[in-house]
Protein backbone atom coordinates (compact mmCIF):
# COMPACT_ATOMS: atom_id res chain seq x y z
CA UNK A 1 0.00 0.00 0.00
CA UNK A 2 2.87 2.42 0.70
CA UNK A 3 3.98 1.97 -2.93
CA UNK A 4 0.58 3.15 -4.19
CA UNK A 5 0.54 6.04 -1.73
CA UNK A 6 4.03 7.08 -2.83
CA UNK A 7 3.01 6.90 -6.50
CA UNK A 8 -0.14 8.95 -5.81
CA UNK A 9 1.91 11.58 -3.95
CA UNK A 10 4.37 11.80 -6.84
CA UNK A 11 1.52 12.13 -9.32
CA UNK A 12 -0.04 14.88 -7.23
CA UNK A 13 3.32 16.68 -7.03
CA UNK A 14 3.78 16.54 -10.80
CA UNK A 15 0.24 17.82 -11.32
CA UNK A 16 0.86 20.70 -8.89
CA UNK A 17 4.11 21.71 -10.61
CA UNK A 18 2.43 21.49 -14.03
CA UNK A 19 -0.44 23.66 -12.76
CA UNK A 20 1.95 26.28 -11.38
CA UNK A 21 3.89 26.27 -14.65
CA UNK A 22 0.67 26.75 -16.62
CA UNK A 23 -0.27 29.65 -14.34
CA UNK A 24 3.14 31.26 -14.93
CA UNK A 25 2.83 30.88 -18.71
CA UNK A 26 -0.67 32.36 -18.62
CA UNK A 27 0.54 35.33 -16.52
CA UNK A 28 3.44 36.06 -18.87
CA UNK A 29 1.25 35.69 -21.96
CA UNK A 30 -1.50 37.99 -20.69
CA UNK A 31 0.67 40.56 -18.94
CA UNK A 32 0.57 44.00 -20.53
CA UNK A 33 3.88 44.76 -22.17
CA UNK A 34 5.67 47.92 -21.17
CA UNK A 35 5.87 51.11 -23.20
CA UNK A 36 9.57 50.53 -23.92
CA UNK A 37 8.84 47.39 -25.95
CA UNK A 38 6.24 49.18 -28.05
CA UNK A 39 8.54 52.17 -28.52
CA UNK A 40 11.35 49.84 -29.57
CA UNK A 41 9.12 48.47 -32.35
CA UNK A 42 8.51 52.00 -33.62
CA UNK A 43 4.94 52.29 -32.32
CA UNK A 44 3.58 55.64 -31.22
CA UNK A 45 3.18 55.29 -27.48
CA UNK A 46 1.65 57.56 -24.87
CA UNK A 47 3.78 57.86 -21.77
CA UNK A 48 2.07 55.97 -18.95
CA UNK A 49 0.86 58.42 -16.34
CA UNK A 50 1.64 58.01 -12.68
CA UNK A 51 0.75 59.77 -9.46
CA UNK A 52 3.35 59.21 -6.77
CA UNK A 53 4.52 60.71 -3.51
CA UNK A 54 6.99 63.54 -3.91
CA UNK A 55 10.48 62.68 -2.72
CA UNK A 56 11.58 66.32 -2.78
CA UNK A 57 8.71 67.70 -0.72
CA UNK A 58 5.16 67.10 0.41
CA UNK A 59 2.22 65.89 -1.63
CA UNK A 60 1.98 64.00 -4.88
CA UNK A 61 3.60 64.38 -8.26
CA UNK A 62 2.03 63.30 -11.53
CA UNK A 63 3.34 63.16 -15.06
CA UNK A 64 -0.01 64.59 -16.17
CA UNK A 65 0.72 67.89 -14.42
CA UNK A 66 3.51 68.48 -16.95
CA UNK A 67 1.32 67.91 -20.01
CA UNK A 68 2.21 70.49 -22.64
CA UNK A 69 5.86 70.54 -21.60
CA UNK A 70 8.76 68.34 -22.67
CA UNK A 71 9.77 65.89 -19.92
CA UNK A 72 12.82 63.71 -19.38
CA UNK A 73 11.71 60.87 -17.08
CA UNK A 74 14.56 59.08 -15.35
CA UNK A 75 14.09 55.90 -13.30
CA UNK A 76 16.75 55.51 -10.62
CA UNK A 77 17.55 54.10 -7.18
CA UNK A 78 19.95 54.94 -4.38
CA UNK A 79 21.30 51.38 -4.65
CA UNK A 80 22.30 51.94 -8.28
CA UNK A 81 25.96 52.83 -8.87
CA UNK A 82 25.45 53.94 -12.51
CA UNK A 83 22.76 56.34 -11.23
CA UNK A 84 25.53 58.27 -9.46
CA UNK A 85 27.32 58.70 -12.78
CA UNK A 86 24.15 59.83 -14.51
CA UNK A 87 22.88 62.27 -11.87
CA UNK A 88 25.20 65.15 -12.91
CA UNK A 89 24.14 64.79 -16.56
CA UNK A 90 20.47 65.04 -15.62
CA UNK A 91 21.11 67.95 -13.26
CA UNK A 92 23.01 69.77 -16.01
CA UNK A 93 20.09 69.19 -18.41
CA UNK A 94 17.61 70.50 -15.83
CA UNK A 95 19.59 73.66 -15.06
CA UNK A 96 20.37 74.37 -18.70
CA UNK A 97 16.86 73.95 -20.16
CA UNK A 98 14.32 74.52 -17.38
CA UNK A 99 13.90 78.15 -18.50
CA UNK A 100 12.85 76.76 -21.91
CA UNK A 101 10.14 74.65 -20.26
CA UNK A 102 11.97 71.31 -20.07
CA UNK A 103 11.23 69.21 -17.01
CA UNK A 104 13.58 66.53 -15.70
CA UNK A 105 11.58 64.19 -13.50
CA UNK A 106 13.31 61.54 -11.44
CA UNK A 107 11.39 58.45 -10.32
CA UNK A 108 13.06 56.53 -7.51
CA UNK A 109 11.95 52.88 -7.28
CA UNK A 110 12.58 49.75 -5.20
CA UNK A 111 14.11 51.91 -2.52
CA UNK A 112 13.71 53.24 0.99
CA UNK A 113 12.57 56.85 1.18
CA UNK A 114 15.36 57.90 3.54
CA UNK A 115 18.07 56.36 1.37
CA UNK A 116 16.59 57.96 -1.74
CA UNK A 117 16.47 61.41 -0.13
CA UNK A 118 20.07 61.05 1.05
CA UNK A 119 21.15 60.00 -2.47
CA UNK A 120 19.35 63.00 -4.01
CA UNK A 121 20.98 65.38 -1.52
CA UNK A 122 24.47 63.90 -2.00
CA UNK A 123 24.11 64.10 -5.79
CA UNK A 124 22.68 67.65 -5.84
CA UNK A 125 19.48 66.59 -7.60
CA UNK A 126 17.35 69.76 -7.68
CA UNK A 127 14.82 68.64 -10.30
CA UNK A 128 11.40 67.20 -9.32
CA UNK A 129 11.60 63.76 -7.72
CA UNK A 130 8.91 61.12 -7.26
CA UNK A 131 9.05 58.15 -4.91
CA UNK A 132 7.83 54.75 -6.07
CA UNK A 133 9.17 52.46 -3.35
CA UNK A 134 7.45 49.28 -4.57
CA UNK A 135 8.17 50.03 -8.24
CA UNK A 136 4.58 50.09 -9.50
CA UNK A 137 5.47 52.35 -12.46
CA UNK A 138 8.31 50.29 -13.89
CA UNK A 139 6.01 47.62 -15.35
CA UNK A 140 4.01 50.21 -17.30
CA UNK A 141 7.21 51.64 -18.75
CA UNK A 142 8.97 48.31 -19.24
CA UNK A 143 11.96 49.35 -17.16
CA UNK A 144 14.53 46.57 -17.12
CA UNK A 145 17.21 48.10 -14.92
CA UNK A 146 18.24 51.35 -13.33
CA UNK A 147 18.91 53.87 -14.55
CA UNK A 148 16.66 54.21 -17.58
CA UNK A 149 15.56 57.43 -19.24
CA UNK A 150 12.48 58.14 -21.32
CA UNK A 151 11.61 61.26 -23.31
CA UNK A 152 8.03 62.58 -23.23
CA UNK A 153 6.97 65.14 -25.84
CA UNK A 154 4.54 67.92 -24.86
CA UNK A 155 1.67 65.92 -26.41
CA UNK A 156 2.36 63.08 -23.95
CA UNK A 157 3.91 60.70 -26.51
CA UNK A 158 7.23 58.97 -25.97
CA UNK A 159 9.92 59.99 -28.46
CA UNK A 160 13.42 58.76 -29.23
CA UNK A 161 14.12 55.47 -27.51
CA UNK A 162 14.69 54.68 -23.89
CA UNK A 163 18.29 55.11 -22.90
CA UNK A 164 20.08 52.97 -20.40
CA UNK A 165 22.02 55.33 -18.21
CA UNK A 166 25.13 55.62 -16.16
CA UNK A 167 28.15 54.49 -18.14
CA UNK A 168 25.95 54.09 -21.20
CA UNK A 169 24.80 57.70 -21.14
CA UNK A 170 28.42 58.85 -21.42
CA UNK A 171 28.97 56.56 -24.41
CA UNK A 172 25.64 57.66 -25.86
CA UNK A 173 25.82 61.29 -24.79
CA UNK A 174 25.29 62.52 -28.34
CA UNK A 175 22.06 60.47 -28.62
CA UNK A 176 20.90 61.75 -25.24
CA UNK A 177 21.55 65.34 -26.31
CA UNK A 178 19.73 64.71 -29.63
CA UNK A 179 16.67 63.44 -27.75
CA UNK A 180 16.67 66.49 -25.48
CA UNK A 181 16.86 68.75 -28.54
CA UNK A 182 14.00 66.82 -30.17
CA UNK A 183 11.91 67.40 -27.05
CA UNK A 184 12.67 71.11 -27.05
CA UNK A 185 11.71 71.39 -30.73
CA UNK A 186 8.42 69.52 -30.28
Amino acid sequence: MSGRLKLAAQGLSVALVAGLFALLVWKVATQEEGAASKLGRGEIVSAPNFRLDRLDGEGKISLAEYRGRPVVVNFWGSWCDPCKEEAPVLEETWRRYKDRGLIVLGVDFHDLKGAARRFARENNMSYPLAYDGPGATITDYGVEAAPETFFVAPDGKLVCERLLGGVHIERNRDRYDDCVQELLAA
